[in-house]
């Protein structure tokens, strides 16, 4: 059934635009009608084709739906990983009481806020509805759910344990989404750190520094380097901004293409690897990250070799996910998991025994989450360590900064001074 965006008037005069489901605009003017809602427009649909409303009605609403289409709606409709998180348990629970999987998918439409999500579920349940498998409705949509979602729908369709697949899938998400929250939320505060102290040294040169040693053009004393330093430094910024700063956004810009681009990701990624702190970081979080997919898809009954593709997508390091791919290829010739692993010197000792004990006992699963908890542990630590560090390291840069302006300008001034006594 498709979704239908609507604008209308409500009881009380208000102007109300939503998204309801129903079998054509016709249906949609019935339901609203009952609800107290007169409508004035359909926006659009999810499905393409109006049924019931005509050409004229389907033209309205699809010129009137491109012309709608604004950032408004793409801020609001934008689908992050909580969301899919969240919507993951709430269909587990549902499954898990006894719903249909129809059922559990229309309760979802109405339950989801995100326009977007909205009009994916909706698509997704008249696909089931019409006999297609939740992971093939779900493939058409890869770019939402990828994967590792998607082939670990499929496979507990196929052992007949949906539900529990589902709440695994939650977990893990959640899971993913909550480590990278605490990354990004560390690097939020050194940044802010340096945008504000960047700014204040630019005020400082370009507006402060200039104005105070206009009184040292009339000295014939000679001034110290500190001083000549600043005054330079300030006059090549005031008279060559317009130069910097498009070359330093073209600088980042292209340094960001080229981190991203086929030649530059895996130089990029084997240099970070040899970064002091954050080198052994960046590792801690591709073997957790490693560890944890390819547990959570062997628990969900997903083949090893298929398991072992999706993984290499999610390791984003080049370096690490080019051993999963060189391993993947090993075990296809009838190789343990561990020894590729131990022969590429990337993974640490510890990840390669406890894989290879889960091998010989039949607990590679429970090895692999042992080895995931591990290192996600110890990435917490090494992140809250880091928090703690780079505050004092910023303020007394920053201070270190401060003091050689203000050192570079009393210098001349008590210079002055002594010469008049």
């Amino acid at each position: 059934m498709p979704v239908f965006e609507y604008r209308g008037l409500a009881a009380n005069g208000k102007t109300v635009t939503a998204l309801k489901e129903a079998d054509s605009p016709k249906a949609l003017r019935a339901a609203l009608r009952k609800e107290g809602v007169f409508l004035t427009e359909v926006v659009g649909q999810a499905e393409a084709g109006l049924k019931a409303g005509g050409k004229s009605a389907k033209a309205a609403a699809t010129q009137a739906l491109s012309a709608d289409i604004n950032l408004r709606r793409l801020a609001r409709g934008r689908i992050n990983t909580d969301d899919v998180a969240i919507m993951t348990r709430q269909l587990a629970t549902l499954l898990g009481a006894g719903v249909t999987l129809v059922e559990a998918l229309s309760a979802m439409v109405d339950q989801v806020e995100k326009e977007q999500l909205k009009r994916i579920l909706s698509d997704v349940k008249q696909k089931v509805n019409e006999g297609n498998s939740l992971a093939d409705a779900l493939d058409a949509h890869n770019k939402v759910f990828g994967s590792l979602f998607i082939n670990m729908i499929r496979a507990g369709e196929s052992s007949g344990a949906l539900d529990s697949v589902l709440l695994r899938l939650a977990e893990f998400t959640e899971g993913q989404a909550r480590l990278r929250q605490k990354i990004v939320g560390t690097m939020i505060y050194p940044l802010i750190m340096m945008v504000v102290g960047g700014g204040v040294l630019v005020m400082l040169m370009t507006v402060v520094v200039p104005k105070v040693t206009k009184i040292f053009d009339d000295m014939k004393v000679t001034l110290p380097w500190t001083t000549r330093l600043l005054i330079w430094s300030s006059t090549f910024l005031q008279e060559w901004w317009f130069v910097l700063v498009p070359m330093f956004i073209a600088g980042a810009l292209f340094f960001f293409q080229w981190t991203r681009s086929a030649k530059g990701k895996p130089v990029w990624d084997k240099a970070v690897l040899k970064v002091p702190v954050f080198g052994p970081l960046v590792r801690m979080l591709s073997v957790a990250r490693f560890s944890r997919t390819l547990a959570t898809l062997l628990k969900s009954g997903v083949p090893l070799l298929t398991a072992m593709d999706i993984v290499k997508n999610v390791v984003t390091n080049t370096v690490m996910s080019d051993v999963v791919d060189k391993a993947r290829d090993s075990i296809r010739e009838g190789e343990s998991i561990a020894n590729p692993l131990k022969r590429s010197g990337e993974f640490p000792p510890l990840v390669y025994h406890m894989v290879s004990i889960g091998e010989r006992s039949g607990q590679l699963e429970d090895m692999l989450l042992n080895v995931a908890d591990s290192y996600e542990s110890q990435v917490n630590v090494r992140i809250g360590a880091l928090t703690s560090l780079l505050e004092p390291m910023m303020i007394v840069s920053m201070g270190a900064v401060i003091a050689f302006v203000a050192f570079s300008i009393l210098m001349p001034i008590l210079q002055m001074n002594s010469m008049v006594r």
